[in-house]
């Protein structure tokens, strides 16, 4: 394939982290590539609100999981928080560190493996917590157990995205607490961010303060939860410090703890796709070989229209406009209409950026698609598969 086929860097959408000066045209697709660069980029800033605050960042793994990746970010971050067994069993035996655990249904059939796996178990409601309290207190490990509470204050416009609204089934709230069955209980939980700045975190904590404060003084450790995008260009660094330090001065027995996920690996991957044939029905459609629903799932449900390097959502006389679809049999495969500086043509490949995170956590094999395959951008330059799919793993998930 010729390096004509990839598409060239135009306006508006600029490309801040130069993955236009790399050369993908030997790339099979499609296929995940995660810079360890630019993840690096992300741990330094985690690394660093650290160190100026003490408190202790937690990697989501619903976010990002890519375990090949695990050895680079266990250098610079506590451990990593879990919502499943299998997550929780992923974080224990292959980052290593504290393994954080929250989920609304524990039951007789996980609860053991939940222990056995976790350093912190959040319970989401004191039924659940009187329900396992004994198996807790008279487990062989020692676990330390929080309470999820629920603030009552929404800071995300997406109501699906929003544990916080009204009737959430997420935590604890005010008038729901139960003082009286604090005992054996050592942390408090909240959650209620997605993307958003240091300044919903302050306006978050006045509430949880407020509703929840008479309780901290008994207590060992609170969590933040995650929802911060500590590692984006604007995102206000310094104000998320003086909330943590302005909160360890006002409590400072506590230990705080902060689970982002996106924050990890924000920016860090793209994902390479081709073009497999241009089509025409009022509009030009190019049909790719990447798909929303089963690739980048977010793409739907957010939704969102993801960025393309060297493509435009802007119309305009010197672009060529296109419809990008996938390839599954699904009407709305449906990534969305893009202008390019010359027509598209097949074989052509594009450039998905920030397809590190809720990417492969999220992939299915609907419709009997083909997974992307894996592959990190070394420091050096060079370009390692770390792993492929094929039938099998379409094959074992049914039966």
């Amino acid at each position: 394939m010729s390096k004509d086929n990839l598409i060239p860097f135009i306006e508006p959408w600029i490309d801040p982290e130069g993955w236009n000066a790399h050369d993908f045209e030997n790339i099979e697709t499609p296929c995940y590539i995660v810079s360890e660069r630019r993840l690096e980029k992300n741990l330094e800033i985690l690394k660093y609100v650290q160190q100026k605050t003490g408190a202790k960042i937690l990697m989501a793994l619903k976010s990002f999981s890519m375990f090949s990746m695990f050895p680079i970010i266990r250098g610079f971050l506590a451990g990593s928080e879990a919502s499943s067994v299998f997550e929780a069993r992923l974080g224990a035996e292959e980052f290593g560190g504290e393994t954080h655990s929250f989920s609304p249904s524990y039951s007789e059939k996980n609860i053991d493996d939940f222990i056995k796996y976790s350093d912190h178990l959040v319970f989401n409601s004191f039924s659940q917590w009187n329900r396992f309290r004994d198996i807790i207190k008279n487990s062989e490990k020692k676990v330390s157990c929080g309470i999820r509470v629920n603030p009552e204050h929404s800071e995300t416009e997406n109501p699906l995205y929003d544990p916080s609204g009204p009737n959430s089934h997420f935590g604890v709230t005010r008038r729901n607490f139960e003082p009286e069955n604090m005992e054996g209980i050592e942390g408090l939980h909240f959650h209620n961010l997605c993307e958003l700045n240091a300044d919903a975190l302050q306006r978050t904590l006045q509430v949880v303060e407020q509703n929840f404060g008479e309780f901290l003084s008994d207590l060992k450790w609170i969590n933040f939860g995650g929802g911060h995008h500590i590692t984006r260009k604007d995102y206000d660094v310094a104000l998320l410090c003086d909330i943590i330090s302005g909160f360890k001065s006002r409590y400072p027995h506590l230990d705080i703890y902060l689970e982002p996920g996106e924050a990890i690996a924000l920016n860090a991957g793209i994902l390479v796709s081709s073009v497999i044939d241009i089509t025409r029905n009022k509009t030009d459609i190019a049909v790719l070989d990447v798909s929303a629903t089963t690739h980048m799932p977010d793409v739907l449900e957010m939704p969102y229209l993801p960025t393309i390097l060297g493509a435009s959502a802007i119309p305009g006389n010197d672009t060529h406009m296109y419809k990008l679809v996938g390839p599954t049999c699904l009407t709305g495969d449906i990534i969305g209409d893009y202008g390019f500086q010359d027509p598209l043509s097949i074989g052509n490949k594009l450039i998905f950026m920030n397809m590190a995170i809720y990417t492969m956590v999220k992939n299915t094999t609907f419709n009997g698609i083909n997974l992307p395959s894996i592959a990190i951008l070394k420091k050096s330059g060079g370009l390692e598969i770390v792993k492929e799919f094929g039938y099998a793993d379409f094959k074992s998930r049914l039966s």
